[in-house]
């Protein structure tokens, strides 16, 4: 039977592809300068499945201690990944090196551009749709502050949105291309960019139920929509039967692609498969980024980081939980004594400043924690290396992909009774493309004196890191509440 292609994880000695081999290699090598210590710990852990939680919470850790610390984390991180994945060529032949894989000759006749136009108004008022009204204006103010009070986002968050605010004109995107790539994607700032006027580059899996999707969207606004199709597609329907490029098995044939664009990039990564799958494409659009930005140093880079991870945050969001902890009401105090302290666990010690925040959700698998990881240290090196970054925590989402696993969707349906605000895809997508336009407008954001605080910018968290325990601890009791509501 033959062997799965495009970008793959390396082959063990026995044969096998192994994602547990892979993650627990990548790991210590990113702990290896830093906390030699994590990483042995790390190489010898033997329930990587369940065990991975401690050793990602360890990633962020090791990186407090300085900037360099931080830096020499990612930096190693996505050298081991970069050494060890591979590329089968479509064609077969042998694995070649990721990074040789890009620039790599490719079967696949080069795709040409295909520019649609829409025929919508183009809005240069920012508006955010929120339970079934449009807010703008002192209205959308009015909420941005009610989130603030919450705990749902950083007040940098409703400051950043604010400034878009007070400065229409950024909607103005035409002089930028906006590459997005998982154009279908539920969180991804297509509809806004479109909305605003702007140019978006378009690239996703040439499947034409997702085409269909973006055409539709993009002759609704009043952008322009550039997108990948052979060479002769015409019409409507040929355009969504053909058009599309597979970054996992076509890497060199989107690379040139993308490329050939002309323009000011903002590289845009908003990918997400299943499972296993997902390691893989981040690790494609990875060298798809390394290269490009070679090609195009002046290429801007944007990424929508998960809730759902480790991350430090500031002493303020400790104060605010320590709050609630405090004001904690008897029987939520009686079910931790009763529980022996694993349920309604205090969310930091006293004063931490800053505090570790460990929303990691076991049901998402190491896979998925590696695959996000790789986009925090790319964002950490790229703006290091002096490069505009997007970065930004996205509020927990209905979106599609949440709502096929049961227990995250009945936890996300139970999240409020503890604070946390779950998220309407449209709603979130919107939030996440104004914060986009202010980053780009102010050249990613207020220099940081360590990437801890770039990460925690404008942090639209749900309310994640300012509730009074600890996610984890909270979560099975979100589940029960959430199947209970769905019952009833």
């Amino acid at each position: 039977m033959d062997g799965p292609t495009g970008v793959v994880f390396p082959a063990t000695a026995d044969g096998r592809r192994s994602t547990t081999a892979l993650g627990r290699a990548v790991v210590a090598d990113a702990l290896r300068a830093v906390d030699p210590v994590g990483a042995r710990s790390a190489e010898h852990e033997t329930d990587w499945r369940r065990g991975y939680l401690t050793h990602f919470r360890r990633l962020v850790e090791a990186g407090l201690l300085s900037r360099a610390a931080a830096l020499t984390v990612a930096r190693d991180g996505l050298a081991a990944l970069h050494t060890r994945m591979r590329y089968a060529p479509p064609g077969g032949g042998p694995d070649v090196p990721l990074d040789a894989a890009v620039t790599s000759t490719d079967p696949a006749p080069p795709l040409r551009t295909v520019t649609v136009t829409g025929a919508g108004p183009v809005e240069r008022e920012l508006s955010l749709p929120y339970r079934g009204q449009r807010l703008r204006g002192d209205d959308l103010r009015r909420r941005l502050d009610a989130w603030v009070d919450a705990g749902v986002v950083e007040p940098s968050c409703a400051e950043a949105v604010g400034a878009v605010l007070a400065n229409p004109d950024w909607l103005d995107l035409r002089d930028k291309r906006v590459v997005v790539l998982g154009a279908g994607a539920e969180m991804g700032p297509l509809p806004s960019v479109l909305r605003w006027g702007g140019d978006v580059v378009a690239l996703d899996l040439p499947r034409p139920e997702i085409w269909r999707r973006v055409l539709r969207t993009a002759r609704r606004h009043g952008g322009r929509l550039h997108q990948p199709v052979p060479a002769g597609t015409g019409d409507d329907a040929a355009l969504t039967a053909a058009a599309g490029a597979d970054l996992l098995h076509r890497l060199p044939q989107a690379a040139r692609w993308l490329a050939g664009i002309d323009g000011r990039l903002v590289l845009g990564n908003y990918v997400y498969a299943d499972g296993a799958t997902n390691v893989r494409v981040a690790t494609a659009v990875d060298a798809l980024t390394v290269e490009l930005t070679r090609q195009r140093p002046d290429a801007a880079l944007a990424f929508l980081a998960t809730p759902t991870d480790v991350y430090a945050v500031p002493g303020d969001a400790v104060d605010h939980a320590e709050r609630g902890y405090a004001a904690r009401g008897p029987a939520r105090r009686s079910l931790r004594l009763i529980s022996g302290g694993r349920l309604l666990r205090r969310n930091y010690p006293p004063d931490a400043d800053p505090g570790v925040n460990d929303s990691l959700v076991p049901q998402q698998g190491p896979n998925y924690a590696l695959a996000k990881r790789l986009q925090r240290w790319r964002a950490a090196v790229a703006r290091d290396a002096g490069a505009t970054v997007s970065f930004t925590v996205a509020p927990p989402t209905r979106t599609r992909s949440v709502l096929r696993n049961r227990a995250l969707a009945a936890a996300y349906a139970g999240a409020h009774r503890f604070g946390v605000e779950v998220f309407e895809p449209a709603t979130s997508n919107t939030l996440m493309a104004a914060l986009l336009v202010h980053d780009l407008r102010t050249g990613g954001g207020p220099a940081q004196e360590h990437p801890w605080r770039d990460e925690a910018y404008a942090a639209a968290h749900g309310g994640l890191w300012r509730i009074p325990y600890a996610p984890r601890s909270a979560l099975g009791l979100a589940v029960l509440l959430g199947l209970g509501g769905a019952r009833a």
